[in-house]
């Protein structure tokens, strides 16, 4: 776990997993940890894809590889180390801010549309169905929602879900500075220290969360969020039946 003094000083960039072209699809299959190394990557590098070329069926068998990759990762860009693209400009620059204009890029960094399900409405959910447990989706909406709700919210899907919570990454409008959003960023057990942005950075005003999880259907924190943005829904506890249950992880109100 990193020291508090370095999480209050550094930012996380982003992660880079390198697969084997050779034996990704293999370890993948056999390794649930190298699925949920695929699947929380900001960038993945592909190795060693010279060598499949030159083996009986090796461009079928990469391409089948990059559409398990894009599957577990829909936003991630591949880059095929053989053929130059992992290049430093490439690799570096992964986090919320632009690093030539070092102001924030909320757009570019969440990725939301690789997440997108036209179907789903305002609630984009799960396009990568191609693996049994990783689900990836987003959550928008254009409402605030009231400071202590949203770290309820997060308290209660941190405390049921955690260990399967693999990552999770948003801007969120607070009813109380609705004209300075908030950036959350948790990676696994680490959560990172919320950053306020001055302004919004471009003309969408709306909350866009991202979250990939493990053995999670993307419904259930999907209502979730919604019960505490007070949607109604037939037959769903709201946000006050939430918080003042004393069943609930951390307690009611006065807990």
């Amino acid at each position: 776990m990193l020291h508090p003094y370095l999480v209050m000083r550094y930012r996380l960039d982003g992660i880079v997993t390198v697969v084997d072209a050779v034996n990704g699809a293999a370890t993948l299959e056999a390794h649930p940890e190298a699925v949920k190394q695929a699947a929380v990557a900001d960038r993945l590098v592909l190795t060693k894809t010279d060598l499949v070329a030159d083996r009986r069926g090796g461009p079928a068998a990469a391409d089948t590889l990059r559409m398990r990759l894009r599957a577990l990762n829909p936003a991630a860009p591949i880059l095929d180390a053989a053929a130059g693209e992992a290049v430093a400009a490439r690799l570096i620059g992964c986090g919320l801010y632009d690093p030539r204009s070092k102001s924030p890029d909320v757009r570019r960094w969440l990725a939301v549309e690789a997440y997108a399900d036209p179907a789903a409405g305002g609630h984009r959910h799960d396009p990568n169905r191609h693996d049994a447990h990783i689900r990836a989706f987003a959550l928008t909406t254009p409402d605030a929602i009231p400071a202590g709700a949203f770290e309820m919210f997060l308290d209660l899907v941190r405390s049921l879900h955690g260990p399967n919570l693999l990552r999770m990454k948003g801007v969120v409008k607070l009813a109380e500075h609705p004209q300075a959003p908030i950036v959350v960023h948790a990676v696994q057990h680490l959560m990172h220290p919320v950053a306020r942005l001055e302004r919004w950075p471009d003309d969408d005003r709306s909350t866009r969360m991202v979250f990939i999880v493990r053995d999670i259907e993307p419904r259930v924190i999907g209502e979730l969020f919604n019960a505490f943005l007070g949607a109604a829904a037939p037959d769903r506890a709201d946000r006050a039946a939430i918080a003042d249950n004393p069943l609930v992880p951390f307690g009611g109100p006065d807990r």
